[in-house]
């Protein structure tokens, strides 16, 4: 495949350890914008480091933004999905039902949505 092809750009980065799963946690819950540490408490393998590697990478992407609230201590770096973010989600969750349909049986996640999802 040509280094220079869109899938293979596209999925240079998605393929990387956590990138897909930070941006469905992203997706997931009421509220927009999540902080730093909740990403973090949500999910408790990943390290800081990768963490902060993935969002920063997210974010020149484009398909997160990142917000900073500096009026006190300790500074507050929240994020959220971008339109071409939720998009992408979007096609994830259709992954998931394929999964389902075709390679996958796990009646729980056949019924619930992504947002909800709390495994």
């Amino acid at each position: 495949m040509n280094h220079d092809c869109t899938l293979y750009k596209t999925m240079e980065y998605l393929a990387k350890r956590w990138t897909v799963l930070i941006l469905l946690e992203l997706r997931k819950g009421e509220q927009e914008w999540k902080r730093f540490s909740k990403l973090k408490d949500s999910m408790e393998d990943i390290t800081s480091k990768v963490l902060s590697e993935r969002l920063k990478g997210l974010e020149a992407e484009g398909l997160i933004e990142n917000r900073v609230d500096s009026s006190s201590f300790p500074v507050r770096s929240e994020y959220r999905l971008t339109n071409a973010g939720k998009e992408l989600v979007d096609v994830v969750v259709q992954v998931k039902y394929w999964a389902l349909k075709w390679k996958i049986s796990n009646e729980a996640c056949l019924e619930q949505d992504c947002i909800e999802c709390e495994f």
